[in-house]
């Protein structure tokens, strides 16, 4: 049996169709590529713009902080006692007992230690019979001269004249002889009563070098055998740069704190000051007092002290890294009305570390670039970046 396959019926497509689709097939393909050209030029002139917009660079601007009259100043200190008083032994011997330890708080007179003192002691007594001795040729040669005296009125050609003067010169060396025994008995006494220590004033016991059983010697080149400190004030010292001195005066009062009472403020005064700038440092030398009636504070400890300084004249505070010191000298670039570069010459009047006191060339509508990047140049123009940064305050530390 043999299959008989039908053929299909041929299908032809008129010109007029073919044209058509020819036709839309390339307005598609037409519009493939327009659409395909604009988008690239669109990026490229997006790319275009961003390369243009990256080019400028952007900078961070910070508005002068006016002065109001007060210039805070902080620096920092050391605390010495009132009355610091090291004791050293003015006697030799071993150390027999001590009454007071460190920290004891003690009062003048009252007895810290007593000194052993055998050698001293039979001085006294070879001292004692010095004296003796020389009494006793005093009062012979008295009686000598006295007799002598007497012979000589009686009978002036059986007694000189010469050999009177003799013996009333021989009592005069012997009275000598006395004064200079009891001169060196009495030194011998005062260096006894060195024995016994005692305290010089009201304070307290902050050091105690020695031990019972100890050889003293009577040196003070060596370590104190006692320290006794005067803490009910506490002297504070301060070097002050120069540019600032002028500025504090006798009697001002300052603002003192220390590490170990977070938050507590003390009060000091200005009670001195050297006067005189030391060449080395270019500081000078400034004294407070501080009361510290309960000992809270703690001699030879490091303390910050804040003075209130009387600004005379009108300036303005930047933050320390917007100053630009180069070849042309010391200026900072600031912003005109149009976001343009302009540098301004300015001039120090202050220096508190993180913030720079000018005393000319701004103002506080200026607007100051802080950290102006390299190659910056006068009229370039520029992007302020977000958040603006404001002046930092004087006391803010580092």
């Amino acid at each position: 049996m043999s299959e008989h396959l039908t053929p299909l019926p041929e299908t032809s497509l008129s010109p007029r169709r073919l044209r058509l689709a020819a036709l839309i097939g390339a307005v598609l393909f037409g519009s493939i590529v327009v659409i395909g050209v604009g988008v690239r030029i669109s990026h490229a002139r997006n790319l275009r713009q961003w390369t243009d917009e990256q080019a400028i660079p952007s900078v961070v601007v910070s508005h002068p902080d006016a002065i109001d009259g007060k210039a805070p100043l902080e620096l920092p200190a050391q605390m010495d006692a009132f009355t610091n008083a090291p004791i050293y032994a003015r006697t030799s011997g071993y150390l027999k007992s001590w009454n007071k330890d460190i920290g004891a708080p003690v009062k003048a007179g009252d007895l810290l230690a007593v000194i052993d003192t055998p050698d001293l002691d039979q001085q006294l007594l070879q001292a004692q019979a010095d004296v003796a001795t020389a009494r006793a040729n005093a009062s012979l040669a008295a009686t000598t001269a006295k007799r002598w005296q007497v012979l000589h009125a009686t009978d002036p050609d059986s007694v000189s004249q010469q050999s009177v003067d003799q013996y009333n010169g021989d009592l005069a060396a012997k009275q000598a002889q006395v004064t200079a025994a009891q001169a060196n008995l009495d030194r011998l006494k005062a260096l006894k009563s060195y024995a016994r220590i005692v305290a010089p004033f009201d304070g307290r016991l902050t050091a105690r070098n020695t031990d019972v059983g100890a050889l003293v010697t009577a040196d003070s080149s060596g370590t104190p055998m006692f320290t006794v400190a005067d803490t009910s004030k506490l002297r504070v010292y301060v070097r002050v740069p120069q540019v600032y001195a002028p500025g504090i005066h006798r009697g001002d009062q300052a603002t003192l704190t220390v590490p170990e009472y977070p938050g507590k403020t003390f009060t000091a005064k200005v009670e001195a000051d050297a006067r005189s700038i030391t060449p080395t440092s270019g500081t000078t030398l400034v004294q407070l007092v501080v009361d510290n009636p309960d000992g809270r504070l703690l001699p030879s400890s490091y303390a910050s002290v804040s003075f209130n300084l009387v600004a005379d004249t009108q300036g303005v505070r930047v933050p320390a890294e917007a100053l630009i010191f180069d070849d042309k000298g010391l200026h900072v670039a600031t912003l005109d009305s149009d976001d343009h570069v302009q540098f301004k010459t300015v001039t120090i009047r202050r220096d508190y570390g993180k913030t720079i006191e000018l005393g000319s060339g701004l103002s506080s509508s200026d607007r100051v670039i802080v950290n102006p990047p390299d190659g910056l140049a006068s009229g370039d123009q520029v992007r302020i970046a977000k958040n603006p940064q404001p002046a930092a305050k004087p006391h803010e530390k580092v």
